[in-house]
């Protein structure tokens, strides 16, 4: 009870709504989501938006319901990751006075304060089923009762989910309902990740890095050096736009010029390294060199060569923060030499 009472304390001063965006990139891939965005925008049902982390499902959200008939309506949001599954239906529903304890009095809740626009359900797999049968019984009929009374109250709402679950997959775990995925799944849009947005990565780097810039109060527009634009375009962005943003702005805040140099993908790195005791760590590195000579002996030449070569430039990078000319200078190679290595072994490293 006291996490209820505590939780709605802190969700009753506002409703939280989308910021409104815009996303850019000039990719194939992701014009072609735009352009169906953009077409579903205008037909008046739910949309699911599915997508990994930092992908921009927010941005999405905004231009889905701006595009939409509903524009001047309102535009609101719920993280049903954010909440326990006793808080959820309250959040979606509202509730009476004297609902549950901490209720001194009547509240709205989303769908009540969306009427008229559209209500964006963040991690809707997280919704639990007894809840899910309210939801569906909305976009059925526009009509639900709030926690604690058994008056209907009527909405005209849109909804537009988002996840990255395996929603048809839930369903045969009994985790999701089938007609409430069959409704919500009007369209389905897939939001690409940014690996797989060619093209994509330098324009928006540039984005950040200029409105970070301004926000430093520079004088000058950063630029980023090839060997930044390399490491940049080769990282795997495993969080998307949102970890580049950080990226990039990070990169400019250490700038001590409008020259990007260096690039920190990890900033959990510690410079200072780990290990055990000086003596300690001496008699393992011996015992170590020892059993990887032994190892050697065990293999072909060409294969011991290729290892020692990858766990070389995999070291070199790391030292260097993932700037490719400092490793090869690490390295002692010349930047062409490091680069041949590099492409050679680039899927290994």
């Amino acid at each position: 009870m006291p996490q209820r009472q505590n939780a709605e304390h802190q969700s009753r001063s506002s409703i939280p709504h989308v910021p409104i965006g815009e996303a850019l990139g000039q990719s194939e891939i992701f014009l072609e989501f735009k352009e169906r965005l953009s077409r579903v925008a205008r037909v008046d049902r739910p949309v699911l938006l599915i997508g990994e982390r930092g992908t921009g499902k927010e941005l999405a959200v905004s231009k889905l319901h701006y595009l939409s008939s509903r524009w001047q309506g309102p535009l609101v949001a719920l993280n049903c990751a954010a909440l326990s599954p006793t808080l959820i239906e309250s959040e979606l529903f509202g509730h009476e006075e004297g609902a549950f304890t901490g209720a001194i009095k009547r509240r709205k809740g989303r769908f009540e304060a969306a009427d008229g626009g559209t209500l964006f359900l963040d991690e809707v797999g997280n919704i639990p089923v007894e809840v899910q049968e309210k939801i569906l019984r909305v976009v059925e009929y526009g009509s639900f009762e709030q926690v604690g009374s058994s008056e209907p109250i009527q909405v005209d709402v849109r909804i537009i989910g988002a996840t990255n679950a395996d929603l048809p997959g839930m369903i045969g775990e009994g985790q999701f309902k089938r007609d409430l995925l069959d409704r919500l799944s009007f369209e389905v849009l897939f939001l690409p990740p940014l690996r797989q947005r060619s093209g994509d990565i330098l324009l928006l780097a540039n984005h950040f890095a200029a409105r970070m810039a301004f926000e430093l109060e520079w004088q000058e527009v950063p630029e980023f050096t090839e060997e930044a634009i390399a490491a940049l375009e080769e990282h795997s962005w495993p969080g998307n736009v949102r970890e580049l943003k950080n990226v990039v702005e990070r990169a400019v805040y250490l700038s001590d010029s409008a020259q990007i140099t260096d690039i920190v993908f990890d900033p959990f790195q510690s410079p200072f390294g780990s290990g055990p005791a000086p003596e300690e760590a001496k008699s393992k590195a011996q015992s170590s060199e020892e059993t990887r000579a032994e190892r050697v002996l065990e293999k072909p030449l060409s294969e011991a060569v290729k290892e020692l070569e990858i766990r070389f430039l995999s070291g070199a990078l790391k030292e260097a923060k993932y700037n490719q000319k400092k490793a090869a200078r690490l390295l002692g190679l010349t930047y062409h030499q490091f680069r041949g290595l590099y492409r050679k072994y680039r899927s290994e490293i």
